[in-house]
């Protein structure tokens, strides 16, 4: 099971009240609440090995690099040194130190890489598993990963994590008339707003599928375009002649590395806390109480 991390905690931050805090008055809902995500897909799933997977870089250069209106609204401020800040809400910020170090005294494997969303390392875990791989994100972009064949689907949460749709291929193409990788030409050729992907102007959704459906995949269509022959109507191949520059990039930014270098880790679920000292002091400390000891008791079996 590979969590998107960050996506989670955004939830839980979102999805349980602020007013969840700790001892000296600094809020934790997103703490307790992620917490309690792990507890449930623990107890629902019985996952042998899971990885919290983490944004090491939520913005890497060389996507922007490519694209550089990618994620550009989402920036808080930039570090000419490095990762550049994301906006993130004041009273979570504070909190994702706290959920790092609780993780790592509990002794849930965290993975990440410099230069990499959390994106990345999934798609790269995902690649290598040799069995069955539940991706838990609230990220649609992920999809792209879905593979029945290798037993690959996402775990989609609609309702905290009490509901999670689970997207296999069928749902997709259900959906959305694409399996896995058609996923990924069917985002980039329809654009996301909340990722800063323009898109191709005029091309929305349902005129991506019917290409796609058509063509066959993003090579396809651009062939098409390039055949006088092929059905294709002029005003949508003027549209895609005129976006090659974004189309010849925007797979590389839009797909997820599959590559990423990652330093050797466990990811059994640990029956035990790694550190039970540290993680006591922590759950004094941020008053994690009922969120950690049902955690505790479910990883205990």
């Amino acid at each position: 099971m590979l969590l998107d991390t960050a996506s989670l905690y955004f939830r839980a931050y979102f999805g349980v009240p602020d007013s969840v805090k700790a001892p000296d008055g600094t809020p934790v809902n997103a703490v307790r609440g992620l917490l309690d995500f792990i507890t449930r897909l623990v107890q629902d799933h019985h996952p042998d090995d899971l990885v919290a997977c983490m944004d090491f870089d939520w913005r890497p250069q060389w996507r922007v690099e490519l694209i550089p209106s990618y994620k550009a609204h989402r920036v808080a401020e930039e570090t000419p040194s490095g990762p550049d800040e994301e906006e993130v809400p004041d009273t979570l910020s504070p909190q994702v130190p706290v959920i790092e170090a609780v993780l790592d005294a509990i002794g849930i494997a965290r993975v990440g890489a410099v230069g990499y969303e959390a994106d990345d390392v999934i798609g790269t875990l995902a690649g290598r598993a040799a069995g069955p791989v539940d991706i838990v994100t609230g990220d649609r972009d992920l999809y792209q990963l879905v593979d029945d064949r290798r037993g690959v689907r996402v775990l989609y949460p609609v309702k905290g994590v009490g509901t999670l749709n689970a997207v296999d291929e069928a749902v997709l193409r259900e959906k959305y008339g694409v399996d896995g990788p058609g996923y990924a030409d069917l985002a980039l050729l329809r654009g996301d707003p909340s990722d800063g992907l323009p898109g191709v102007p005029g091309i929305g959704e349902k005129t991506a599928a019917k290409l796609l459906a058509a063509f066959g995949d993003l090579a396809g269509i651009m062939a098409a375009v390039d055949d006088p022959a092929a059905k294709i109507s002029p005003a949508q191949r003027r549209r895609l002649d005129e976006s090659r520059p974004y189309l010849a990039v925007a797979p590389k930014v839009v797909r997820v590395a599959s590559d990423v270098p990652l330093a050797p880790f466990d990811a059994a679920l640990p029956a035990a806390p790694r550190d039970p000292a540290g993680l006591e002091e922590l759950a004094a400390r941020w008053g994690l109480g009922g969120s950690l000891q049902r955690l505790l008791s479910v990883l205990h079996g």
